[in-house]
């Protein structure tokens, strides 16, 4: 697997989709609510973003002090 590969789950409930991406290679996984209206090619885009903010948080290369911070 290179690094680019994530497995990506999308779940709908009512009018919004849930999208669980998970990174195998660190077993990191999160999740995002969105709107169903979105296409899967945005919500994957936007899970893919959020994993890689999360990673990059761990390994200590996003700044501290960035918005929406949980302290």
């Amino acid at each position: 697997m290179s690094d680019e590969d994530y497995l990506i789950e999308f779940h709908q409930v009512g009018s919004y989709v849930k999208v669980s991406i998970m990174d195998p290679v660190s077993l990191t996984e999160v999740s995002m609510v969105a709107p169903a209206s979105m296409s899967q090619g945005q919500l994957a885009q936007a899970a893919i973003r959020k994993l890689k903010y999360v990673l990059a948080r761990r390994n200590g290369t996003v700044a501290d002090g960035t918005a929406g911070e949980r302290k």
